[in-house]
């Protein structure tokens, strides 16, 4: 099998994971599950960190639109800062990927994650100040949403992604 009909199959089957997990999340947890546990966020993660940017950067544009259209999440008023940041996550996560060679792949994979995390918070916190809620957007609201309430989904990212990146990597090398 081609390597980019691979890649499009592991894309296709992590938009519909993003758009899977969030409905499991939000029935188990409640309402804020989703800005809780971020779980939109990890296949978009890890799209970009196994198939490269470009892969990534549709992940993470059409999860949250396909899953908006068919579930209402995210809502319509999140949606335009949810895209944005969801594809910096996808395409920084593939580009670090492809540059970034440390000590071993766990290192590596985590570095990658890291910069694409940190990214894609940027972003979003600049593209909220500027223009989604320009006017009612505080570094304290960012800090707060990025961090502080998503603590919980950070730790997931951090704990779970790498394991999940060098498992697959490991066990089928020709797949990833």
């Amino acid at each position: 099998m081609n390597k980019n009909l691979k890649e499009m199959i592991i894309t296709a089957l992590m938009i519909a994971a993003g758009i899977i997990l969030p409905i499991i999340f939000h029935a188990a947890g409640g309402p804020t599950a989703g800005r809780t546990f971020l779980p939109m966020h990890i296949p978009v993660l890890l799209c970009g960190l196994i198939c490269g940017w470009q892969f990534g950067l549709a992940c993470g544009v059409i999860t949250p639109l396909l899953s908006a259209l068919m579930t209402g999440m995210p809502m319509m008023a999140m949606l335009p800062g949810m895209i944005c940041e969801l594809a910096v996550y996808g395409a920084v996560a593939g580009i670090l990927t492809h540059f970034i060679r440390a000590k071993g792949i766990y290192v590596s994979t985590f570095i990658s994650l890291a910069g694409a995390m940190i990214s894609g918070r940027l972003v979003l916190g600049v593209l909220n100040s500027l223009i989604f809620q320009a006017g009612e957007y505080s570094l304290q609201a960012w800090v707060t949403a990025s961090f502080v309430t998503a603590l919980p989904g950070i730790a997931i990212q951090i704990v779970f992604i790498p394991a999940i990146v060098i498992a697959l990597k490991k066990a089928k090398p020709r797949l990833v």
